[in-house]
C-alpha cells in the first residue's frame, strides 16, 4: 500500500509535467535547458526530503508486532497532516490562474521523478524485508 500511496501520484504528477512542458513556448532552447536544470534541482531536493520519509515509515511498519496491520497505520498523525497538506497545495496550484505553464513544466517533472523514486524505495524496502524472512524461514 505505501508503494502505491507514492508511486501512482509520482507516475501521475510526473506526466501532468511533461504534459506542462509539452506546451511551453521552447522557441529559445536556453528555455528548456532551464526548466529541465529546475525539474534535476527539484528531484534532488525532494529525493532527500522523501529518503526521510521512507526510512522513518519503513522502520514504523516493520516495528509493529500485529501481522496483520491496519491499511492506514503506516503513516503517523504527522505524515497524514504531511501529505493532506502537499495534495492541498497541489491541486491548489492548479486553480490559480496566474501561475505560469513554465512553473509545471519545471517543478512537477521533478517532484512526480522524487515521488515515484520513493514509491520504489518502499517497493525495494519490502522486498528486502520479505526476501530476509523467506530466508530466516527456510
Amino acid at each position: 500500500m505505501q508503494v502505491l500511496c507514492w508511486l501512482a501520484p509520482g507516475i501521475k504528477i510526473f506526466i501532468t509535467g511533461i504534459k506542462a512542458l509539452q506546451q511551453v513556448n521552447i522557441e529559445n532552447p536556453q528555455r528548456v535547458w532551464w526548466l529541465m536544470l529546475i525539474a534535476i534541482a527539484v528531484v534532488i531536493s525532494f529525493s532527500l526530503m522523501f529518503n526521510n520519509f521512507v526510512k522513518r515509515y519503513t522502520a514504523r511498519i516493520l516495528d509493529f508486532k500485529e501481522e496483520k496491520k491496519s491499511l492506514f497505520a503506516f503513516f503517523d498523525l504527522h505524515g497524514y497532516i504531511l501529505i493532506f497538506f502537499m495534495m492541498g497545495l497541489g491541486i491548489s496550484l492548479k486553480f490559480i490562474p496566474f501561475i505560469p505553464i513554465e512553473f509545471f513544466a519545471g517543478f512537477y517533472p521533478g517532484l512526480g521523478a522524487a515521488l515515484t523514486i520513493a514509491g520504489i524505495r518502499y517497493f525495494v524496502s519490502w522486498l528486502r524485508y520479505e526476501l530476509a524472512l523467506n530466508r530466516s524461514n527456510d
